[in-house]
């Protein structure tokens, strides 16, 4: 019987896109990379490695600077280098949702505590670019909806990991939350979705309230 890491690793080795997504949009899959396989099989033998049952986390897409690099969501290469202790060569460029991230770990206990209890995934857990710039799946109606078959599977994929379903986390309060809602209220994949404050949303326009999120969030994570 396998372990959540070893599900981890094949869910993400198996990752692929369906044909016929719209022009000047390009995909972030890391998975196609064997240092960033590497990487992530350190990561999830470390963390990963036993048959616990966890909540989900679930974000947007990846990031260009952050799971678009380490593969591992909200977790870009400093996190990994300092919080992980998983040294790596990759450009050490930080990205704030991870940042946040590993300060919300640090406040529940460190990642040893934390990923024990939870995982972080992601509406479409691989990411796109636009223009040189992050796109997320929700930023174009129709390349949504193209997407949407490949969310469905990705999600169910997911869960199948050892993933609790009695309540979903989805980092964002709007579209993200507003997707994930709709998508739960046609499919039943969760009893509940409750929406938390996005990583970067904090760090870019509530960084003085930096602790009170901190709290606040790691509080509705316990309840």
């Amino acid at each position: 019987m396998q372990n959540f890491a070893e599900k981890i690793m094949r869910f993400y080795r198996q990752l692929h896109l369906p044909d016929g997504l719209d022009n000047g949009v390009e995909v972030l899959n890391p998975y196609q990379d064997e240092y960033v396989l590497q990487i992530c099989r350190q990561f999830y033998q470390q963390y990963y490695s036993d048959h616990y049952d966890r909540r989900i986390i679930l974000g947007i897409n990846p990031g260009r600077f952050g799971a678009g690099v380490t593969g591992i969501p909200f977790t870009d290469p400093i996190c990994l280098a300092d919080d992980c202790g998983i040294e790596n060569s990759f450009d050490k460029k930080a990205e704030l949702s991870a940042q946040f991230i590993y300060m919300l770990i640090k406040v529940m206990g460190g990642p040893e505590l934390f990923y024990k209890r939870y995982f972080i995934g992601a509406v479409s857990p691989l990411g796109f670019t636009k223009e040189g710039k992050n796109f997320n799946y929700y930023d174009d109606l129709k390349f949504q909806r193209k997407l949407k078959p490949f969310i469905i599977r990705s999600l169910v994929q997911q869960i199948a990991l050892g993933v609790r379903t009695e309540k979903c986390y989805c980092l964002g309060q709007g579209k993200n939350y507003a997707y994930l809602k709709q998508l739960n209220q046609e499919l039943h994949l969760f009893d509940e979705v409750i929406p938390l404050p996005h990583p970067r949303w904090v760090m870019q326009y509530r960084r003085k309230q930096l602790d009170d999120y901190l709290t606040k969030i790691s509080r509705l994570l316990t309840v």
